[in-house]
């Protein structure tokens, strides 16, 4: 489920050499994002505080936490790739506790993004732990 998919993107990045190489995979990764329906690009699922413009759409299923993502900047949507694989198929309880700091240290994320593409990187898991808090508490997601 969410976690193999996280390790198989970490097993790359170990087997990448530099992070020149790594950006590129994180970008192919975002090509690979399936497209978001442009009637969800509202302004209900745009993210603050990110730099560029970033929409998350989560959806709960057999209480199995997703989400649909999408950027204007490749860089991060290969980032919501990467936080899809974290998060997606997930027990909705478990995404709240999920260590996405410590996940993305795994690859090395916090010490190659911009302080700018951390802060929106950071938005995006808050955004994602508030939704499944609410739907937990059985508030709207």
């Amino acid at each position: 489920m969410a976690q193999d998919e996280f390790d198989e993107i970490a097993e790359t990045f170990d087997f990448l050499d530099d992070w020149e190489e790594r950006y590129r995979h994180v970008i192919e990764l975002g090509r690979e994002l399936p497209e978001m329906d442009e009637a969800l690009k509202v302004p209900a699922n745009k993210v603050n505080g990110c730099a560029s413009q970033v929409w998350l759409f989560p959806r709960i299923e057999d209480g199995r936490f997703d989400f649909m993502g999408d950027s204007d900047a490749m860089i991060v949507r290969g980032l919501i790739a990467v936080l899809h694989a974290l998060y997606a198929g997930r027990p909705l309880a478990e995404v709240p506790g999920v260590d996405a700091s410590g996940a993305l240290k795994r690859l090395g994320l916090d010490e190659h993004l911009s302080s700018q593409r951390s802060n929106g990187l950071r938005a995006m898991v808050e955004r994602i732990r508030l939704v499944a808090a609410q739907a937990l508490d059985g508030g709207d997601a």
